[in-house]
């Protein structure tokens, strides 16, 4: 009887004007090759957080997979991540003095 624990990411999307990156990483246990079962994990990835002085900072992405990692790259472009600095620079303008 052999069991075997594997990671797949088997759902990758790109979705929204920002184009945020929802990742499902399914964690799949195997007896004896056979599915016995799995669970899933949801996260989303932005293009960034802003510094103390309004820049940018890129995500990280050097823990991701190549594949999560190659969508992220070609979805972010300095287009996007331009509108995305706007838009977190608009929210800090908007939320209420406390």
């Amino acid at each position: 009887m052999a069991l075997s624990e594997s990671i797949e990411y088997d759902k990758i999307e790109v979705v929204g004007i920002y184009k945020s990156v929802q990742v499902r990483k399914a964690t799949v246990i195997k007896k004896d090759g056979t599915e016995m079962a799995r669970s899933y994990e949801r996260y989303v990835l932005q293009a960034g957080t802003l510094d103390a002085s309004d820049n940018l900072v890129d995500t990280d992405l050097s823990s991701e997979p190549a594949e999560v990692s190659a969508i992220c790259t070609a979805a972010w472009t300095t287009d996007v991540k331009a509108a995305w600095k706007a838009k977190l620079i608009a929210d800090i303008a908007d939320k209420p003095a406390e």
